[in-house]
């Protein structure tokens, strides 16, 4: 290889170790939200406690959804052309899947939340030949009254007011986060679902990837399918090399499901494959 990978993690800390972390908004928040609730953890113990956890079980209601390239440019156009097409799908998403937590518990939820992994390779300055898992989450809480009554594009808009804080010293936190907080992780992992008094999309774009050039000596991949990390409100898209159009992977209840079949938001732009 031109740039062989560096495997070596005291490559991370010693960039880290000249970041002065800055606590994201959505940190914040989660704070706030189980103030008087969050769980108490000595820092001490929190590496211990992680490790000697179960594995939480794969989310086995899952569903496909197929958008065609022509009907995804559409999509982007009538929700705002100035806007990329992931966060564009996110918006439309988002609103209809709060709209479908409403039909199915009937009650409005308090919250909204969207989140976006992204892969801080793009956001530091770790070098590009890293080849550990170096990724980060940023999350929009927004409210849910505030999206139902908004426009595609203003939830466009706010998504990515709070989706694109991902520089160094907002990850440098959130790693504090993990080592000394975890009642903070609970938190947000209690609350990243779809539940009656939240609605929930964790939408990850893998098209960027190169997955179609795997080769493991067997020929590589004719068709991409989600079968890791399977949990409620995750969504990932991946690329159909078939015919350039793109398979969304909905980790969703099937009762809720029910309600986004129903949804001409939805149907205008994607095809139910199951």
């Amino acid at each position: 290889l031109k740039y062989p990978p560096v495997n070596d993690r005291k490559v991370v800390r010693d960039y880290f170790d000249t970041v002065t972390a800055i606590e994201p908004p959505h940190t914040k928040h989660f704070k706030d939200l189980g103030a008087e609730s969050l769980v108490k953890v000595p820092s001490s113990v929190i590496a211990a406690l992680l490790l000697a956890a179960p594995d939480i079980p794969a989310f086995e209601e899952q569903h496909l959804l197929h958008f065609t390239a022509e009907k995804l440019e559409q999509l982007r156009q009538d929700v705002d052309k100035a806007q990329t097409t992931n966060l564009a799908l996110a918006a439309v998403l988002t609103k209809t899947i709060l709209q479908a937590n409403i039909q199915m518990f009937n009650s409005m939820p308090t919250w909204s939340y969207v989140m976006f992994p992204y892969d801080c390779h793009h956001h530091t300055e770790v070098p590009m030949t890293y080849s550990g898992n170096l990724s980060f989450s940023a999350i929009a809480p927004l409210e849910s009254q505030t999206v139902l009554d908004g426009s595609y594009k203003e939830i466009a808009q706010a998504i990515k007011e709070h989706c694109s804080k991902v520089s160094s010293e907002y990850a440098k936190s959130l790693i504090y986060t993990v080592k000394n907080e975890i009642g903070i992780l609970f938190q947000a992992g209690i609350s990243l679902c779809n539940l009656p008094d939240m609605s929930y999309v964790g939408l990850t774009n893998l098209c960027y990837m190169s997955l179609y050039s795997i080769d493991f000596g067997y020929g590589g991949p004719k068709i991409l399918s989600n079968g890791y990390f399977i949990h409620e409100g995750m969504q990932r898209i991946y690329s159909n090399k078939q015919d350039g159009s793109i398979d969304l992977f909905m980790n969703v209840k099937d009762d809720l499901f029910e309600y986004l079949k129903k949804s001409d938001k939805l149907l205008k732009y994607a095809d139910i494959i199951f």
